[in-house]
């Protein structure tokens, strides 16, 4: 005759060991292609750092580095898009471009015979980064076909014009000039034969505005400081030694 006990004991045995999960399968051994392939792998890693330790790696080595440093600064420093604009316009190295100077000398700045520019925009015409502008009258008065100025500066002035201040009010005969002009808000007068009734240009420009003008000879130009606290900055450009004041007329203008 059976137990009882043990037929119980053995079914509560199958029954723990149906409720037990299933082992785990073993582990996939590798495949030979996947074996081959990784060999390769290392192989190939240990040929570049063969490479790399000889002599002849160096150039290739400090082309990357250039490559990194460049990608790491116009990441840290993009270019802006006047920058962008100015570098896709332009189509030489010349500060300026007689098609764009041509575009400025209109109206009341052509009669006084005048470019003016931005003293604060970067870059622009005359100033291709940073640091500011920086402009060589006499090129830069050809590049702009002022009439009339100083083919060399065979005497060159530099000064200021304090508020209220005026500077020329007079005709010089025997010399063309070449002005740079900045620093406040300022008038250039120019004789202008053209200009009814007056007989003269005159155009004002602003603080913030760099200004080359240029003034032939025989022909009058005067400079005012109209601004209430800053200076006129003036570089005169002239292209003969002016030897004694009988060649140049004065007081041109009684009203100034």
């Amino acid at each position: 005759m059976a137990n009882p006990r043990r037929i119980t004991l053995g079914l509560q045995s199958q029954h723990i060991a149906d409720s037990l999960p299933p082992p785990p399968p073993p582990p996939l051994s590798s495949s030979p292609s996947s074996s081959a392939a990784a060999a390769a792998a290392a192989a190939a890693l240990s040929s570049v750092a063969v490479f790399l330790k000889r002599p002849s790696a160096f150039p290739l080595l400090f082309s990357v580095f250039v490559l990194l440093t460049w990608l790491f600064l116009r990441l840290e420093h993009p270019v802006s898009p006047g920058l962008r604009s100015y570098i896709s316009s332009s189509t030489s190295s010349s500060s300026f471009s007689s098609q764009s100077a041509a575009r400025s000398l209109n109206g009341a700045d052509s009669e006084a015979n005048l470019v003016r520019f931005s003293a604060v925009e970067i870059p622009s015409r005359i100033a291709r980064d940073w640091r500011g502008w920086l402009m060589d009258p006499v090129k830069a008065a050809r590049e702009a076909g002022l009439r009339g100025q100083a083919l060399k500066c065979a005497s060159v002035h530099v000064g200021q014009i304090q508020p209220g201040g005026v500077r020329g009010n007079h005709r010089h005969h025997t010399c063309n000039e070449t002005f740079i002009l900045w620093g406040a808000d300022t008038k250039f007068r120019l004789e202008n034969a053209n200009v009814k009734d007056k007989g003269y240009a005159e155009v004002t420009f602003g603080y913030d505005e760099v200004v080359l003008a240029a003034s032939p000879s025989g022909t009058a130009h005067a400079i005012i400081n109209v601004d209430r606290v800053r200076p006129t900055f003036v570089l005169g450009c002239q292209d003969s030694l002016m030897k004694n004041g009988s060649t140049t007329d004065y007081n041109v203008w009684k009203d100034l």
